[in-house]
């Protein structure tokens, strides 16, 4: 073994007295190592009470109806983006719930969204400009050539429309999206409250027969049961059954399930049959969607007049005038 260090050290151009030194300061940290680790070695008996003291600080803030933290206001970088105003942000984060997103982080997420929108897309034009600049890259589809064609103007008029459109763009989205999960729910919703009105009336109770329309929903009408079943997490963490309703009513957005959120907060607060207000308030809604329906009806041979009107009135100009147009040409021209 000695002899093998040795040969080891020669080739190495080595001295004895190197090689020691070094044995020595590795083994010196080798034991400056191990005691660290020794003494800095967690107890396993108090990273366990730890644990469930943590556990039961959740639980308790859960207990109390925290069940999202607050929305603090916006530091350091995302100051410039974030709406500073609280009433804005409120107002964005209140239509970001009413598109699905009820998610604390909601407004920094889009917030981000749109302004990596706003300069990936222009970033993308520029390095594709780049590229067709040089020659060693091939562009496909000619790219290149049209590129070419472009002056300073025209460039940094696509930047911009590409600045606006990605940053603007998704508003327009998070608008739509808004009024298609809106009329969602509206057209769903008198089938959920028969369904609840069916469970009150076969004997469970407000909170089971929500829960229980809210899963047999999720397949059907995923935004319904979506909402039925958060009020319900809320009320099993500890919130009132009315916050947890109108809760429910200002994430959506929509008149029909406020409406409810009343319906059921005066049923339970007067002791009147929540089986026979579900009831009168089911058919209610279903006689606003049939007037509804009949309403849009109504207004069709309106919209539809000035497209027949466009397209009829030449046809019918041409077959009934048409003929002595001819007749009088034949007859100047013979």
């Amino acid at each position: 073994m000695a002899f093998q260090l040795d040969s080891i050290t020669q080739q190495m151009n080595l001295s004895n007295e190197v090689v020691l030194i070094g044995g020595v300061a590795l083994g010196v940290l080798m034991v400056f190592i191990s005691s660290a680790s020794l003494f800095s070695r967690p107890n396993p008996a108090a990273a366990r009470i730890a644990a469930v003291s943590n556990q039961s600080r959740q639980l308790d803030r859960f207990n109390r109806g925290l069940l999202k933290p607050a929305d603090s206001d916006p530091s350091g970088l995302m100051k410039h983006f974030v709406p500073s105003d609280a009433k804005e942000r409120s107002n964005l984060q209140q239509r970001l719930a009413q598109a699905g997103f009820s998610g604390p982080g909601a407004v920094r997420v889009f917030t981000l969204v749109r302004v990596g929108l706003g300069l990936v897309l222009p970033g993308l034009l520029l390095m594709v400009i780049f590229l067709s600049k040089s020659p060693s890259v091939l562009l496909p589809f000619g790219v290149s050539a049209k590129l070419a064609t472009f002056n300073n103007m025209q460039v940094f008029q696509f930047l911009s429309l590409l600045v606006g459109g990605g940053y603007f763009g998704p508003n327009y989205w998070l608008n739509g999206r808004v009024a298609e999960r809106k009329r969602q729910i509206e057209e769903g919703f008198p089938n959920a409250l028969d369904l609840m009105q069916i469970s009150v009336e076969s004997g469970l109770g407000f909170d089971s027969a929500m829960t229980r329309v809210g899963n047999e929903l999720a397949g059907v009408s995923p935004e319904i049961a979506f909402e039925f079943l958060s009020a319900q997490r809320q009320v099993q963490a500890g919130r009132s059954r009315d916050q947890a309703l109108f809760d429910m009513a200002e994430r959506t957005g929509v008149v029909a399930v406020r409406s409810f959120a009343n319906v059921a907060h005066q049923s339970m607060k007067f002791g009147t049959s929540m089986s026979e207000a579900l009831t009168t308030y089911a058919e209610e809604l279903r006689e606003t969607r049939e007037m509804r329906a009949q309403e849009i009806a109504n207004k069709l041979p309106v919209k539809m007049s000035a497209v027949l009107a466009s397209l009829m009135l030449p046809a019918l100009i041409l077959v009934t005038v048409g003929p002595v147009v001819i007749r009088y040409i034949r007859y100047f021209a013979a």
